[in-house]
């Protein structure tokens, strides 16, 4: 199996998909972070005129054009459609135009703009899309356009074509996952990768994202051409509804956090995003805002109903851009000084605009949420991960917020109340759950471990949504489960206290490595190696459910330490 290649597929009349294919990982992404691989669509429309959907990134450059001048010489190629348009994608683009100068890009006008940009010392044709506007190709295959803007992607454009029913879709319903399957058939085997992409992706911006579906929604598609991962067919009702839910859960937090940011070439918007993602995962609701595509109404509404607000910069020349300045002020005219702040950036030289930032915040008397996160370059695997836990902590300061509120409020005794003691009477053993991947560690006191089935052995832990180790058990993912002894309370102390973002779980434990590359507690009564199967989405948790690969006892003496509860509204 080559490690990159194009796969080339007739889908429907006039019309084949060439999928640019890597099982490597491609760069320091969260929605990279299952590293199932991923594909790059790029969709071609050959009728009376020839239109080519978002050519790769640089990363699939040389073998997407040598694919493409096998099947059709460039110079017959009368549009390129960009659902967005990147600095990654400019490479192919230059190589394009060297080769068929001829090409008009249609785009929608942030993407003119941010194409005039990557391709500066170039002579372009640009079409420049508004609302409702189509684009006869001939042979009936008339394109609709629909503008679908998004903080993260405020180009985004996605488009019709009536004569085939297929959609165009661009970001939206995407899964980043490599192999030979090009349609979803057994669309179910996709449901973790399509959900942990909407979590990393899309439920940071569930409005724009509700209000792309409801546009899409006047299209009677019977395919989603996605940007990344296998074509939608046979899933497209489940999936379409499953966002609509997945929306709903993010719009139905009673709290939520005003994410606010520009990003000069993209480290800064990765940031956000990782940041954004770990708040959501905590329940709490994010208002994701491009402080460069935003109207200063839209950034002060924000400000003004979210119970905290998080603002990221690049530094540019010593400064913050002007954009971030221009938010910044709308802010402090807005926020009260009861809400809690956080300031974060990346930067090349210098961090100070994070620095005025920070300085801003505590002159007007905010609360800080977490300490000021600089990156100064490109964010690794580390960074990523300690941004996630960072918008997670953010995020349980303001659920704490909105729990004392609640309980200041008189409640009588309610079946509901004795339901949860009765709950609280379920006993489980204490384990710990101990994880590597790359250079990823994490670890989680569990209680809540059950042995499921004899063949294979296999056994279930409930991890809640918002824990820093959730990101990295997913199928496919390995681990192993600590059994604690019931005579060790140290071990149950150092996996109870709450971890700052990064810090060190594993400090003062003696721990060695586990045949699957895990950490394993040395002092443990137990253990068992386990890899994840599948897991469940249950309320508030994850029910996952592992096979046991190997383990051993310990201490054939020990006892297994037992955790009492009398509520079941908390561990």
């Amino acid at each position: 199996m080559k490690a990159k290649d194009v796969q080339v597929f007739p889908i429907t009349t006039n019309t084949r998909v060439l999928r640019s294919r890597t099982w490597d990982r491609l760069k320091f992404e969260i929605e990279y972070a299952l590293q199932h691989g991923t594909t790059a669509n790029t969709y071609l429309i050959q009728a009376d005129k020839i239109a080519l959907f978002d050519p790769p990134g640089e990363s699939f450059s040389d073998i997407f054009l040598s694919a493409l001048q096998e099947r059709i010489d460039p110079k017959t190629i009368d549009y390129i459609i960009l659902g967005h348009v990147n600095p990654n994608r400019g490479v192919t683009l230059k190589e394009l135009l060297k080769i068929a100068p001829q090409i008009t890009f249609v785009t929608s006008n942030p993407g003119a703009i941010s194409l005039k940009k990557i391709l500066e010392d170039q002579t372009l044709n640009i079409k420049v899309i508004k609302t409702e506007e189509t684009l006869d190709l001939g042979q009936g295959h008339v394109l609709e356009f629909i503008l679908t803007p998004s903080p993260r992607w405020p180009d985004q454009l996605c488009t019709y074509d009536p004569k085939t029913a297929i959609l165009y879709t661009d970001k939206l319903f995407g899964a980043h996952v490599c192999g030979d399957q090009v349609l979803d058939e057994g669309w179910n085997i996709y449901r973790e990768d399509r959900r942990y992409y909407f979590d990393c992706l899309m439920a940071p911006h569930a409005t724009q994202t509700e209000s792309a579906l409801e546009k899409l929604s006047a299209k009677p598609a019977q395919l989603y051409a996605t940007g990344h991962g296998p074509l939608v067919r046979y899933g497209l009702t489940e999936l379409t509804s499953s966002y609509k839910e997945w929306l709903k859960q993010q719009k139905a937090s009673k709290s939520s956090v005003a994410v606010l940011y520009a990003s000069a070439y993209g480290s800064t918007a990765t940031l956000a995003s990782a940041i954004a993602r770990g708040v959501t995962k905590a329940g709490v609701a994010v208002e994701s805002i491009n402080c460069e595509f935003a109207e200063p109404d839209e950034i002060k509404a924000a400000v003004a109903k979210a119970e905290g607000f998080i603002m990221g910069s690049p530094t540019l020349g010593g400064h913050a851009p002007t954009p971030v300045q221009t938010a910044l002020g709308i802010v402090l005219a807005t926020a009260d000084k009861t809400k809690l702040s956080a300031a974060f950036g990346s930067y090349g030289w210098s961090g100070e605009a994070i620095d005025l930032l920070e300085q801003k915040f505590k002159d007007a008397g905010y609360r800080q949420g977490f300490e000021p996160i600089r990156v100064k370059f490109k964010p690794t695997d580390s960074t990523l991960k300690y941004c996630e836990e960072s918008g997670t902590d953010f995020a349980q300061i303001l659920k704490r917020q909105q729990k004392k509120r609640t309980l200041k409020q008189p409640t009588a005794d309610s079946q509901a109340d004795r339901t949860e003691q009765a709950v609280g009477r379920i006993v489980g053993s204490l384990c710990v759950v101990t994880t590597q991947k790359g250079e990823l560690s994490s670890a989680m006191l569990a209680s809540w471990v059950s042995q499921a089935t004899f063949n294979p052995p296999g056994l279930t832990i409930s991890v809640a949504k918002e824990r820093a180790i959730e990101s990295i058990m997913h199928a496919g993912d390995s681990f192993v489960l600590n059994i604690l002894p019931d005579e060790k309370p140290q071990l149950q102390k150092q996996f109870t206290k709450n971890y700052k973002p990064g810090e060190d779980r594993f400090e003062g434990i003696e721990t060695e490595e586990a045949e699957n590359g895990c950490p394993l507690l040395k002092d443990s009564l137990a253990y068992l190696e386990c890899r994840v199967n599948n897991r469940m989405e249950c309320g508030d948790h994850w029910v996952v459910y592992a096979v046991a690969e190997r383990g051993q006892v310990l201490d054939d003496e020990g006892v297994t330490a037992v955790h009492h509860r009398k509520s079941g509204s908390f561990y």
